[in-house]
């Protein structure tokens, strides 16, 4: 059984040794951050956590400040105006997430685990996914992160209301994929999902996460 405790030495030893090897990567891109945009480094942001507890999360900042308030708010789309041109590159290269090592080391997130999610998002989880995904850690990657790789280029193909589009389409299936994670999580399944985060980066129309898990919850159609 891939207990708590396990889960959480392999978090602590991945984090502190991410930290110690991505060392020259961060201190390039804080320099750049430090010069360009508007001249802030990191981004927090509140979230729901384990047990639905509130924590914030860390991200290297890629928006305006004000892109709460802007446009589309909590969603992001394509070619988002909100994103600085250097901001493009850390959200594509996921490079913008490094930060969440920090979050791990600290205990109030997990290597792999459901997305934690903004409240006015969360809330748009059906109940029962509400219910049961928080139980566990969650996570800088998981399932949900993987499929919906391409996340902003679905919800900025719908021309209507964006908020409703995610919460009736993107929300259902992305909870259903957490529920599946929740049900066979495992260290062989956290190792391969850590694999297929780098994979999708390198080739993000691949569909190898579902010939590797085949009994994932169907794919809809919206995706193709």
């Amino acid at each position: 059984m891939y207990r708590k405790i396990f889960k959480r030495l392999i978090d602590i030893i991945l984090s502190a040794a991410a930290i110690l090897v991505l060392s020259p990567l961060l201190v390039p891109v804080i320099i750049i951050l430090l010069l360009t945009g508007e001249h802030y480094v990191f981004y927090g942001q509140n979230r729901v956590g384990y047990k639905n507890r509130q924590f914030r999360i860390w991200k290297f900042a890629t928006m305006l400040k004000a892109s709460p308030n802007l446009g589309t708010g909590s969603l992001t789309v394509k070619n988002d105006p909100r994103v600085f041109p250097f901001g493009r590159f850390l959200r594509k290269t996921k490079i913008n997430e490094l930060p969440q090592i920090f979050n791990i080391l600290l205990g109030n997130m997990s290597v792999v685990g459901p997305r934690p999610q903004m409240e006015v998002d969360f809330l748009k989880f059906p109940v029962h996914v509400q219910k049961v995904i928080y139980d566990a850690v969650p996570g800088m990657t998981g399932i949900g992160s993987i499929v919906f790789r391409d996340e902003e280029k679905w919800i900025t193909s719908h021309e209507g209301d964006k908020h409703e589009y995610y919460r009736k389409y993107i929300a259902p299936y992305k909870g259903e994929l957490e529920l599946w994670y929740l049900e066979h999580i495992s260290m062989w399944t956290d190792a391969v999902l850590i694999f297929l985060t780098a994979w999708v980066i390198v080739f993000p129309e691949s569909g190898l996460v579902y010939k590797i898990f085949r009994d994932l919850p169907e794919r809809p159609g919206y995706l193709d």
